[in-house]
């Protein structure tokens, strides 16, 4: 079991690895921290024998992950941001890689990155009073790969309307447009994963890896041209200064509540 003071825990039940976002004081967040603690548990339980499927979710009750931290978004400038991105992707991949089942145990907001990361995972068990969606361009940033995992659950124009207008929608939502598997109540999120995953678990092994790995044959160019096109379009998102703008304004505010 991971130390609890770590960006991502691990913990064991049944054979099933309950894989948690760690940062509830920042609604776990994707930092740093996070990338590479998610791409270093999910490749050790893809690869060893402790395991036979995994369930992801966050700690605390208000989110599974809402999307990038901010604060760290703010350090980002144009000549570093390929490289960023490029450990983004590899967290991406890290999920996409896992050929074991891997079910999504949204107790809480999931919204940019943990939007993301939900939809890359097999199922999706959620309860009908969270909030799920894309909301980049609200931050000043481009809707590029989140838009291209949309295009995988979802018809163009409900993506577009949800890519361009960055709203969020509940899980109920979520539910009826097929974003989400299966609503449960709040205190039974984790439990329905862990038996979903346990019901994957127990097919023919063989049969559901390389099932999984035909659905990542088929998309993993398309998802490759999306990280790349993310690349270019971000550069010049943040060329422009609107994301700085829009991230320093956020701070402020956030600054001033926590004085008040």
């Amino acid at each position: 079991m991971a130390d609890r003071d770590e960006a991502v825990t691990l913990e064991l039940a049944d054979r099933v690895a309950v894989v948690r976002f760690h940062r509830p004081a920042a609604m776990n967040a994707v930092d740093d921290a996070i990338r590479s603690g998610l791409v270093r548990a999910l490749k050790q339980l893809d690869a060893g024998d402790h395991a036979d499927a995994i369930v992801l979710t966050g700690s605390g009750e208000r989110a599974f992950c809402a999307g990038q931290d901010l604060e760290e978004s703010a350090t980002v400038q144009p000549g570093n941001l390929a490289g960023w991105l490029n450990r983004q992707h590899a967290m991406y991949q890290a999920v996409r890689d896992v050929s074991k089942p891997i079910v999504a145990a949204l107790n809480g907001t999931a919204v940019g990155a943990g939007f993301q990361m939900a939809l890359m995972c097999d199922l999706r068990v959620a309860h009908p009073g969270i909030r799920m969606g894309q909301p980049e361009v609200r931050a000043g940033l481009a809707s590029i790969v989140g838009s291209y995992l949309m295009s995988l659950q979802i018809g163009h124009s409900l993506n577009q309307q949800l890519s361009l207008t960055g709203e969020l929608i509940s899980g109920e939502r979520a539910h009826t447009i097929g974003l989400v598997n299966e609503l449960v109540p709040p205190d039974q999120v984790l439990e329905r994963a862990l038996q979903r995953a346990r019901e994957l678990a127990a097919l023919p092994r063989t049969a559901f890896r390389l099932t999984k790995q035909r659905f990542r044959e088929r998309t993993q160019a398309g998802f490759e041209e999306a990280c790349t096109a993310g690349i270019r379009y971000q550069l010049e998102c943040y060329a422009s200064g609107e994301p700085a703008r829009v991230m320093e304004e956020f701070l402020a505010r956030r600054q001033r509540k926590e004085m008040q």
